[in-house]
This record gives structure tokens, sequence and C-alpha cells, in this order.
């Protein structure tokens, strides 16, 4: 989120704590129009889905299995410890290994950004129409339709900078057995983790519901360092360089206790 004077961002008392809820599976009805002679001539079939809807890409290459396999353990590389939300404890803590980072959390919703049917200022008592990163045209992100993680802004427990992050840079957000392939697109409250878009969470099985959606555990962040989708709102590129970025880090050597990290100590 982009506005840090607001309560939102403070990390102030204010946040939903998210209850485990059983994800709603929307079906969509494809109906096909046939009358007389068009039996005999060729269908044009509508589109399956919005066209700024993003599909979970996890069972087409790397596997959520294996990226949990690869994110087992923690070289630390935050100087301090995160919280959920807002007056839980403070233990959970960035770690990293070889080119990407990562943080095992819950995940609050984040609807800020360009208002849109299910994330504007009735839907969300928190909503802030503005985002920390913006797409190429100026405007600001989309959090209903494109897919993207909060990160923490800069601060002493830790700054995601000294990794080569930024806004644009790409992330694989794996709940359960399925992957999601997302941008960073926002920062949060300095100490307070786990929070991604309306869209990244329905893509994943969360409820996206910004009142009362998010999981209260199980979802791993990992952030693949130096790395930049361009521009930030092509979920395309994301997908793509996610991909690429994913299958050498899983093939990668395993994570060795006490392994030294770009801005941080083993821990």
């Amino acid at each position: 989120m982009a506005v840090l004077s607001d309560p939102h961002h403070l990390g102030v008392g204010v946040r939903h704590v998210p209850q485990e809820r059983v994800p709603i599976v929307r079906v969509r009805s494809l109906t096909l129009a046939a009358v007389g002679a068009a039996l005999l001539a060729p269908v044009a079939l509508p589109a399956l889905a919005h066209p700024q809807r993003p599909a979970s890409y996890g069972e087409r290459g790397v596997t959520a299995a294996q990226l949990l396999a690869r994110a087992r353990g923690c070289v630390r590389v935050s100087e301090g410890l995160y919280r959920s939300d807002a007056g839980t404890r403070a233990d959970i803590p960035v770690c990293g290994v070889d080119g990407a980072v990562f943080w095992k959390a819950d995940m609050d919703i984040d609807c800020d950004g360009r208002p849109s049917p299910h994330c504007n200022r009735d839907t969300d008592p928190w909503f802030q129409p503005t985002t920390s990163f913006l797409q190429s045209d100026g405007r600001y992100l989309r959090s209903e339709s494109l897919p993207f993680i909060v990160v923490p802004v800069a601060s002493r427990v830790w700054d995601y900078r000294l990794h080569g992050i930024k806004g644009g840079s790409v992330a694989a957000v794996v709940y359960k057995d399925r992957v999601q392939y997302a941008v960073v697109g926002d920062t949060g409250p300095q100490n307070i983790i786990g929070e991604a878009s309306y869209a990244t969470a329905e893509a994943l099985g969360i409820r996206p519901d910004p009142r009362s959606g998010g999981t209260a555990s199980g979802v791993t962040y990992i952030v693949f360092e130096d790395s930049r989708v361009t521009p930030i709102e092509d979920h395309g590129a994301a997908v793509r360089l996610g991909e690429e970025r994913a299958r050498k880090w899983v093939g990668g050597p395993a994570l060795r206790g006490g392994a030294a990290m770009r801005g941080g100590a083993a821990g």
C-alpha cells in the first residue's frame, strides 16, 4: 500500500485477522447456440475466461511440492522478525538461499489500487486508490485482475532493496498444491508480512474478500532476486519469467545451514 500515513500501513490494530475458510469454487457455464443449419457450419466458441482474470499455472511446470522442498529450512536474511497481523507474536523470519528470499505466513487481501467491482471503498473498509508501484502507463495497479504480492516497507527489520527486489520483481506464491506467479506490486506495514492482491488469492483458491477473506496460515512467498517483469502489468511475462527462475531455483544445490546470504546473516 502506498499511503503509509494510513493506520493500515503502520501496523495499528485495524487489519482483519483472516479465518481459514473453505474456498468458494466458481464454475463458469458455457452455452453454444445451435440453430438449424448452424449444426453443419463451424461454431465460434466464446472465450473461456475474462481476459484479465489470472489463471493458476502451478501444474504446468515447477510444482508446489518442488518449491516447498527447496524452501525447507531457513537461512535468515532479515535482521528481525515479522508479525502476521497487528497484535500477534513476531515470529516470521525472511529466509534466503541461492538467489531467492522467502517467508511462510498468512495471506491478507490487498484490494488497493484502481477501483473495480470487488475492490473499492464500499467493499473494503481499508481501501486506498493507490499502490506503491505503477503500471507502464503511470496508472496504479488493479488488484482485482493483477496477481501481485505486498512486501513490508524497508526498515531495520528487513530491507528488500538489498536483495535486488523492486516493483515488478517476480514471485512464486504457494498454497497447498497450487502455485501462482505474481509480481511485487505494493508495500505494507514495516512490522507485518503476508499479503497479496485479490487476484492472487482468487487464483490460489483462497477467499479473496477484503473484509472476511484470506487464510490464517500455510502460504509460502518466494521472491527471486534481481528479477523484473516489464511492464509490471504483463502477467503472461510474469508467468514466463517466474517459471524460468523457479526451474533454476529448484534445480540448484540443497539449502545448507549457515550459508551466507546477501543482506543478512545466517540464523
